[in-house]
């Protein structure tokens, strides 16, 4: 009896940790992870940013622009956000003099440059370029103008006014006021 009884038991914790674990999975089935961690998309822009690994130089400099209300706001937003190493890919010095508090105003517009007013997913993207024959341009929140472009089937560039490329490693980081597209390059206005 005693056997039987240890067996019912060790049956229905085995049954219950199954369930746990394909619960998880399935809550995890359309999680996305930028910098090694999770983004949610009941998290704002800059709530998830934060916890981004491969955005700390980006969230450094949002902070320093003085956008972090901006980017908390209900928007939508769609934020081409470049990784650490786009920024370290800049000249020597270069991020250093934009983080200084009398270039606030500079930083303030290449850092608008990446954001541009809606919400666009990689599929409206790439459905605008279509319609474009080949080019979508997208009016940034600086005033500026981006074009987006395939690359492939199934692979969007971003060119800015300067004629700098941005490929973007990840698509679709659904947020709670928009979307980012995580993209390797610093984009520059005129």
């Amino acid at each position: 009896m005693k056997k039987v009884f240890l067996g019912v038991i060790s049956f229905a914790m085995l049954f219950a940790l199954s369930v746990v674990d394909v619960s998880a999975q399935k809550m995890g089935s359309d999680k996305v992870t930028v910098g090694g961690e999770a983004m949610y998309k009941t998290k704002d822009i800059v709530d998830n940013a934060v916890n981004s690994q491969a955005h700390t130089t980006l969230v450094a400099a949002v902070k320093a622009a003085g956008l972090v209300e901006t980017l908390k706001s209900e928007g939508p937003f769609t934020v081409f956000a470049p990784v650490n190493d786009a920024f370290e890919n800049l000249p020597d010095g270069t991020v250093a003099t934009l983080l200084k508090p009398e270039n606030k105003a500079m930083l303030s517009k290449i850092l608008t440059y990446h954001v541009v007013a809606g919400n666009f997913d990689a599929a409206s993207i790439m459905k605008a370029i279509k319609k474009g024959n080949g080019k979508a341009e997208l009016k940034t929140v600086a005033g500026g103008t981006l074009t987006a472009m395939m690359n492939g089937p199934m692979n969007v560039v971003v060119m800015d006014e300067k004629g700098n490329t941005a490929n973007i490693s990840t698509y679709d980081v659904k947020q709670s006021n928009g979307v980012i597209h995580v993209i390797d390059t610093v984009l520059l206005p005129n």
